[in-house]
């Protein structure tokens, strides 16, 4: 079978701009390897290049990351076989596909007793949630991290995780209903941030308590809170911009609200080097076969109904991960 659906993009804007298109693939290069693609994972940056927040050249593929089966290998390839389970994040957009060709150093096995919708559901956003707990600040029994946008994909792994670790886990959300879902995946208090004195009542749950780190992915509605919800010394960690990119903080506030460390890391270079992502993707599939992670699947699409699949995200309208099946 030298054929593959692939989803392609010709202009940028509301979902019908994605197309599902059959089109040739050509043998896998020497470093490369096909795959049978069983699950593709969503991530919200799908939605942002597909609009165009973040422009793309075009045309282009869409999707960061899958699962799947390997049906051949180029001939540099040691590390894979015909029949290998794997999973990939970040090995060039196009993961929105039944079958395509991907570059061998962007692979990693996926071990027995993890599914391969397990697996396409949670790489990318549980390594991000892996440098985030054991990279950026290795969290220890006893620290307390407060995790903005608790409910999300990577805010419900954080929550899980940091737990399972030992951690005080504060969550904060947008909705009773989301503050609850943060509260089933882990957090020991969940404040719903849409209320306008959360600050206040985060502190008189927490006894006072602040944060040793704080996790923030929605930047320029939080980013102030934030900083007065760190402990001294703490760390305030800025990973995402929901509400849109956190202001410039003048280093001298940093100073004043504690002596405060401020980072702004991202998955991709934590994962650029093909032996740490291994080292890293092991590290989280350990804590999946530990039952320390959970991928929560609240949606299931064909490829056929990409378009679907997008509107249903768009809306808000399922919770969990969304998963592209073939």
């Amino acid at each position: 079978m030298n054929t593959a659906k692939q989803v392609v993009l010709t202009e940028l804007g509301a979902p019908e701009v994605m197309k599902l298109q059959t089109v040739e693939l050509p043998p896998p290069g020497v470093d490369e390897v096909r795959l049978r693609q069983t699950a593709m994972g969503f991530n919200f940056i799908d939605i942002y290049q597909r609009k165009g927040v973040y422009p793309l050249p075009l045309p282009t593929g869409l999707g960061h990351e899958a699962a799947g089966v390997v049906e051949a290998v180029g001939d540099r390839v040691k590390d894979f076989k015909v029949g290998d389970r794997v999973a990939y994040m970040n090995a060039g957009l196009g993961a929105y596909a039944d079958r395509r060709n991907v570059a061998a150093s962007r692979l990693v096995h996926v071990p027995t007793g993890v599914s391969d919708e397990a697996a396409a559901a949670l790489l990318f956003k549980g390594l991000t949630a892996q440098y985030l707990l054991r990279k950026t600040h290795r969290v220890q029994a006893g620290d307390m991290i407060l995790v903005h946008a608790a409910a999300g994909g990577v805010g419900q792994i954080l929550c899980q995780w940091g737990k399972a670790l030992g951690a005080y886990v504060v969550g904060t959300a947008g909705s009773p209903e989301k503050c609850a879902i943060a509260r089933a995946a882990g957090a020991d208090v969940a404040i719903d941030y849409s209320l306008s004195d959360w600050p206040a009542t985060l502190l008189q749950a927490t006894g006072g308590r602040k944060a040793r780190v704080v996790y923030d992915s929605v930047g320029k509605d939080t980013i102030f809170q934030s900083l007065e919800l760190t402990a001294p010394f703490g760390l305030v960690v800025i990973y995402g911009a929901a509400s849109g990119p956190a202001p410039a903080i003048e280093p001298e506030l940093l100073n004043k609200k504690g002596c405060l460390f401020l980072t702004r890391p991202s998955v991709f270079p934590h994962n650029a080097d093909p032996a740490v992502f291994r080292e890293n993707a092991a590290e989280l599939f350990q804590a999946v076969a530990a039952g320390h992670v959970q991928a929560h699947i609240g949606a299931r699409f064909r490829l056929d109904d990409v378009v679907a699949a997008h509107r249903a995200a768009e809306a808000r309208s399922t919770q969990g991960a969304l998963l592209l099946l073939p």
